[in-house]
């Protein structure tokens, strides 16, 4: 017997799980509970999951390491705190949403970081893409602390988030994520809670970004070879996309790589950031995952080549055009 698919509040279908992973799409929560909230961290992803909180109707207080009025972020109905303590006093809810565990770790740990200020039974959702070691130890430290703590990483670019279409994943106690089910229903288009341990949820954002950079890597290759067949790219990128894979996914990032925007979304130093800490929790299971070690170097090797800053899909791609000469005899 499967869990219930649950769309705009009602029954739509069945789906297979095991004992602990439930699927549910929330195009639009199930039950609006408007909630005090804390965000922490106002980069391109956190700027734009403000709004749609804001949209949503939860009152919302930011604060972000670099300050910025909510005017010039675009979202001015958000209080802005002047520190962390005074951002989460009062919350019910603090969502993180940071570059890396060290960011995260600032903010969250010493006597400056929030975990010392955060009410008892408070929620702390972790947004971002973090290490299974961190994750671990923020379960550890909430648990201590009598708060509580989901990790809800999403799946999608700035643009997507912004449209409130991002998919969610998410792992922890399950009574305390159905109490946090209207602001994970006001960011995303979909939920899937993939287990009851937070960290996992983590594991599995890594797990889905090392297939992304997987397939960023087959089509940077295949645009190698298309263009020295005097191929377009594009062409070919339409074509095959069309005839086999018919992926919405397959076509955007390719349209990024062939026509790299104005604005990165993600850098290629995330992208290896994350690669890394996929291997190290492959590491810790005792499994190793030859093509993560490829991939790792190609990315250390486009950073090295100063292409660190550069959008994810568009270095990969640059850096793969790069490595494909080879001298002709």
């Amino acid at each position: 017997m499967g869990e219930r698919a649950v769309r705009n509040g009602e029954v739509v279908g069945s789906i297979p799980t095991s004992s602990t992973i439930h699927t549910f799409f929330v195009l639009g929560a199930s039950r609006y509970i408007p909630m005090k909230i804390a965000f922490l961290g106002l980069g391109k992803m956190g700027t734009a999951v403000v709004g749609r909180l804001l949209l949503a109707g939860h009152t919302v207080t930011v604060w972000n390491r670099s300050p910025k009025s909510a005017k010039e972020l675009g979202i001015s109905a958000a209080t802005v705190a002047p520190s962390i303590h005074a951002a989460v006093e009062n919350c019910e809810v603090v969502c993180t949403m940071l570059a890396n565990d060290e960011a995260t770790e600032a903010v969250t740990f010493g006597p400056h970081g929030f975990l010392a200020a955060l009410p008892a039974h408070a929620v702390h959702i972790a947004l971002g893409t973090l290490s299974v070691a961190l994750s671990r130890r923020l379960m550890e430290s909430h648990a201590q602390a009598g708060q509580r703590y989901v990790a809800s990483p999403v799946f999608g670019r700035p643009n997507v988030a912004a449209q409130g279409r991002l998919w969610v994943v998410a792992s922890g106690d399950t009574a305390t994520i159905e109490d946090v089910r209207s602001v994970l229903g006001a960011i995303g288009r979909g939920l899937t809670i993939v287990g009851t341990e937070p960290w996992q949820a983590h594991a599995f954002k890594l797990g889905g970004n090392f297939m992304i950079t997987a397939m960023v890597q087959t089509l940077s290759e295949a645009f190698v070879y298309a263009s020295a067949q005097g191929l377009d790219p594009e062409l070919f990128l339409e074509t095959v996309n069309e005839a086999l894979f018919q992926s919405p996914f397959y076509l955007a990032y390719g349209q990024v790589m062939l026509h790299p925007p104005e604005h990165p979304g993600a850098t290629v130093l995330l992208a290896e950031k994350d690669m890394r800490l996929l291997r190290e929790a492959a590491a810790t299971a005792g499994v190793r995952l030859g093509l993560s070690d490829y991939l790792e170097q190609r990315l250390l090797t486009a950073i090295d080549s100063g292409m660190g800053l550069m959008d994810w899909a568009v270095g990969q791609y640059r850096i793969t055009e790069r490595a494909s000469k080879v001298d002709k005899k």
